[in-house]
């Protein structure tokens, strides 16, 4: 436990002073990336930038979006149609646009909102990743933050890999958080007390079955389960076709959630959002790891990820609106985000109320 005693001595484990907000908190502007030409999306930019241009319009009307990108004037131009003070651009070339895996996770402190800056290493070592991972301390050398990002330099942690109840419990998935390629010199009891006390946790729940093909980050949190308000409702990708080569993993996965239990003692009300029919790659015709998982709470707001499956799409929305009849649901087709296999909430990070200096 060499690593957990490091961070005691440098107070990062003062759990009572640190909270990991909620999704569904109030949140002051969403990170986004431009797609450019010196990406994965050169072969596809314009129908990249016309998913992510739906995506910000999407998020617009509920809170500001912040859009790093190597041509803020050409960005400027294409987002043109959002109302003044709703869009801020930040000249900035990163590898690629997943700004939930090096974008800053954010904790309320008693000072207030601190970003933290984990190390990001393209999900295990896979991708480049060095100019991802210097974009938070480039958003700051900028003064758009209130606090200057704790530096947590020291432990591979991407957005995408937890999700938070605002009270305590960070969910998770072993397939990524104990991946060797991420904190291997840690073992797994380790690892589990570092996110504890980095994010101010009082317990992790690490998830064992679920990853979806074609998947690069080794099954991200954010594709497979969600918490949703007021905390104690769980929506997850299913599976009802036992010929998928999904049903196995998922169906062990929704026995593993039908196991949690709330600090109360409780079960967490399980809704099981429909797996999208299978999606494959036009180029190679490999399997795309399309999910409805993979939304965005913003305010009263949930934007959400459709795949030009009319049914599927309708049933994935019905259920979220049933679940959270507070929130408009946001449909943004994203058949083309998964071409680089991600969805909405991976291109997107949330930046909660009175983070930002500007």
């Amino acid at each position: 436990m060499e690593f957990v005693e490091r961070l005691r001595q440098s107070g990062m484990n003062d759990i009572s002073r640190r909270r990991l907000p909620a999704e569904w908190e109030a949140t002051e502007a969403v990170l986004m990336a431009w797609p450019h030409p010196q990406s994965d999306w050169e072969a596809i930019l314009e129908d990249a930038e016309a998913c992510f241009g739906a995506i910000a319009r999407a998020i617009a009307p509920y809170a500001r979006v912040i859009v790093l990108g190597p041509d803020i004037e050409r960005i400027g131009r294409l987002l043109a149609d959002i109302p003044a003070g709703r869009l801020v651009t930040v000249p900035y070339l990163g590898n690629d646009t997943w700004t939930r895996d090096y974008g800053p996770i954010t904790v309320e402190t008693a000072d207030g909102m601190l970003p933290l800056d984990f190390r990001f290493n393209g999900w295990g070592l896979k991708f480049a990743a060095d100019r991802d991972n210097l974009a938070t301390r480039h958003i700051d050398s900028l003064g758009l933050f209130r606090h200057s990002p704790a530096n947590c330099l020291g432990f591979v942690l991407e957005g995408g890999s937890v999700e938070s109840d605002g009270q305590g419990l960070v969910l998770t998935t072993d397939s990524c958080l104990m991946s060797p390629n991420r904190n291997g010199g840690m073992g797994r009891e380790e690892i589990l007390e570092a996110v504890k006390n980095y994010l101010g946790a009082e317990r992790v729940v690490s998830l064992a079955n679920g990853e979806l093909a074609g998947d690069d980050t080794d099954g991200h949190i954010d594709t497979l389960a969600r918490l949703l308000p007021p905390g104690d409702v769980i929506a997850y990708t299913g599976c009802a076709d036992p010929s998928d080569e999904h049903y196995a993993s998922l169906k062990a996965m929704a026995d593993e959630l039908r196991a949690m239990r709330t600090p109360s003692g409780n079960p967490y009300h399980l809704l099981e959002l429909p797996l999208p029919d299978a999606v494959y790659d036009p180029d190679d015709g490999h399997r795309l790891p399309a999910t409805y998982a993979n939304f965005l709470i913003v305010n009263n707001a949930i934007i959400l990820p459709v795949y030009r499956q009319p049914l599927k799409d309708r049933m994935a929305a019905d259920i979220l609106s049933a679940a959270c009849p507070e929130h408009i649901v946001v449909p943004v087709d994203c058949s083309v985000l998964i071409r680089q296999h991600g969805s909405l909430h991976c291109s997107t990070m949330q930046l909660p109320a009175n983070t930002l200096a500007i």
